[in-house]
Parts: C-alpha cells; structure tokens; sequence
C-alpha cells in the first residue's frame, strides 16, 4: 500500500511579491538572499531567475 501525502501550500498570504506587492505565489532562493514573486512577475523573469537561484518554490497550483 502506498500512502501520497498532498502538497501544501508553503507561502502564506503574507508573503507579498517584492515588485509589485501583490501576494506572492512563487518564491526564488538564491545565495544572496530570497525574492518573492507573484505569478504574473516570475512568468515575466522567470528564465533568469532559474538560472540565479539554487530552489524555487512554487505553489501557483493554488491559484484561485
């Protein structure tokens, strides 16, 4: 028998995108720090945020 553990959602709704403000879906870690995205500013960088950043999370499956 195998048990699947759902995902869940690791940003809050506190966590605010650092470009725009709105909330943040998508956040980017990297060696100098973390940056917070909405879905519409990490869509519009995200190639060059990829290659910057050692982890993404990304939970805009949980967009409503």
């Amino acid at each position: 028998m195998t048990i699947v553990k759902e995902k869940k959602q690791t940003l809050t709704k506190s966590d605010r995108c650092d470009r725009c403000g709105s909330q943040a879906w998508v956040m980017v870690k990297g060696l100098s720090g973390e940056l917070y995205f909405c879905s519409h500013h990490f869509n519009e960088h995200e190639n060059k945020l990829i290659e910057w950043s050692y982890e993404v999370i990304d939970d805009r499956e949980y967009l409503v």
